[in-house]
């Protein structure tokens, strides 16, 4: 079965609030730590190989990218943190910057988190999601590179994201993706779709 190529194209980076663009249109941000996976999740999702950048340097993205996505959506890269072999300063500055669009961006529609699912979640990784639900900002989580673990570990991930989420009320969904065996696309579309209100 051929699978849908979304038209896709980059609109800017930003590394200030002052560059976001004004398209008015709903966005859906990626975030995660680096080498998490985002970039080859991003292009998985379009179906096409360099929408964003995959590179073998964790970190590689330093500002927000924003991404015109078949002209219904804006997809949002958002830069990694966690590996990157960048000063305390740089880091200071990407956590300010990530904190503040998710807080403030009226066109924000969802936060799609990504984890490693090989990985328990840090103590980086619990902080963001809490931050989130403190933030009343919706957000789903996704587990990335599922094709690396057992069905069994997976379901013993899910089951330990669902009791980390119990009481997060603005918590979304958890859904299991790998980029490199093609799982999870479809759902992750239409949950962008019903939370977008745009099919």
């Amino acid at each position: 079965m051929a699978v849908e190529r979304l038209e896709a194209e980059f609109i800017t980076g930003a590394t200030h609030g002052s560059h976001y663009p004004a398209t008015g249109r709903p966005e859906v941000a990626f975030l995660g730590r680096s080498n998490v996976g985002k970039s080859s999740l991003l292009n998985y999702l379009v179906h096409r190989k360099n929408l964003a950048l995959v590179s073998g340097n964790p970190g590689k993205t330093r500002q927000i990218n924003f991404f015109d996505v078949a002209g219904k959506w804006i997809f949002v890269d958002v830069p990694g943190f966690g590996y990157a072999k960048v000063s305390k300063e740089m880091r200071g500055e990407w956590e300010e910057l990530i904190r503040s669009y998710a807080q403030h961006r009226e066109e924000l529609c969802c936060v799609f988190y990504l984890l490693d699912s090989r990985r328990d979640p840090s103590d980086i990784d619990l902080a963001y999601l809490e931050w989130f639900e403190h933030s009343q900002r919706q957000f789903a989580t996704v587990l990335t590179k599922v094709d690396k673990i057992s069905e069994t570990a997976l379901r013993d991930r899910k089951e330990q994201l669902k009791e980390l989420l119990q009481f997060c009320q603005y918590h979304v969904d958890t859904v299991a993706t790998s980029a490199q065996a093609r799982i999870g696309r479809d759902t992750l579309l239409g949950m962008i779709k019903r939370l977008s209100g745009k099919r």
